[in-house]
């Protein structure tokens, strides 16, 4: 039994883990705190995340009907994400592990989005490919070995989709965080605006195969909608939303599934905060089916940051033998892929 501490962003996340079953899953969100800047403050985060954490722990062991005695070992995300918020989970954990007489893993944040998804599909065929898409990161990965064989295959030059996601509902007036109210305003809109997709051309291709870029899509939003607003022209906030989500999905899923025929892989794992989006759900479950590849992707909630994630991936180290970390682990705000575990 795995207890896992998730504090890399905005949410304060605590899991219980017993193999590949959830045994709770409690968060505290700043969200809201955050909304009226228009983005996640760092300082803010780690503020909120200090005040939370006792509470969410205990929050988690009464939900699972569990002491924190009974558990087995604690995980904490050691990064990557806003070094203020992981030292105070990091350090959070260090306590708790200390006290508890228990062993101490610090995960990748990355990693764990992939293995959540273990606690809703079971064992993860491997190798694999990931997609996590999310405010920070936008990533493709090969993952031969959960617990320790991450191979990176492509990842964002500039701005992360959820990232873009965030800029562009705010240029339409839209609330944050920017997903959801994006989202809701597609299903009402056409795909009438021909947004551009990044990194697909040819010359492109040939030198970033698997990379993204959504930094030029967002500037096209904005310099359509600065455009109709000076010509006196209503905004259709429903159509630029349905196209612009288009324009990243399209992006998002295409390279995805050629990342999966090109190294020979039939699984495909979407994970992040933006894996919750419908039409990207939806075209990679469409792209994939047609090349014959599986597409797994876990339940809204658990897409989103949170410690069932963590605690998922300290679940499967343990059970894989890996040594645990030390005490002094760091908390490591550029923390590689390629590093699963402190």
């Amino acid at each position: 039994m795995v207890l896992g501490i998730e504090t890399s962003c905005d949410e304060t996340g605590v899991g219980i883990v017993r193999g590949y079953t959830l045994l709770a899953d409690a968060l505290a969100s700043s969200v809201d705190e955050h909304a009226r800047y228009g983005g996640v403050v760092p300082e803010v985060a780690s503020r909120a995340h200090l005040e939370a954490m006792a509470p969410t722990v205990d929050r988690a062991l009464a939900d699972a009907g569990v002491t924190l005695s009974d558990v087995d070992a604690i995980a904490v995300t050691a990064g990557p994400g806003l070094a203020g918020a992981l030292l105070v989970g990091v350090a959070a954990a260090k306590a708790y592990a200390l006290a508890a007489g228990k062993p101490l893993y610090g995960v990748n944040h990355l990693a764990a989005h992939v293995a959540v998804d273990t606690l809703e599909h079971g064992p993860l065929p491997e190798p694999a490919v990931a997609l996590l898409v999310s405010g920070g990161h936008s990533s493709l990965l090969r993952v031969d070995d959960l617990t320790g064989g991450v191979v990176p295959l492509g990842a964002t030059i500039d701005d992360a989709a959820g990232e873009a996601f965030d800029k562009v509902a705010r240029v339409l007036g839209l609330p944050f965080p920017g997903g959801p109210p994006i989202d809701r305003a597609a299903r009402e809109g056409s795909i009438t605006i021909p947004f551009p997709r990044g990194l697909t051309g040819p010359r492109d291709l040939a030198e970033h195969r698997f990379d993204f870029s959504f930094s030029g899509l967002k500037t096209a939003v904005a310099r359509w909608v600065e455009a109709r607003e000076r010509a006196g022209e209503p905004v259709p906030v429903n159509d630029v939303a349905a196209s612009f989500q288009e324009a990243v999905c399209d992006v998002l899923t295409a390279k995805a599934v050629a990342a999966c025929q090109e190294h020979g892989v039939q699984t495909l794992v979407v994970g992040g905060g933006v894996a919750a989006n419908s039409r990207l759900r939806a075209l990679a479950e469409e792209r994939a089916a047609k090349a014959g590849i599986t597409v797994r992707v876990p339940r809204p909630k658990l897409c989103t940051d949170n410690g069932a994630m963590v605690a998922a991936l300290g679940s499967r180290l343990v059970s894989a033998g890996i040594a645990p970390g030390k005490l002094d682990l760091p908390a490591d705000s550029a923390m590689p892929i390629t590093m699963v575990t402190t």
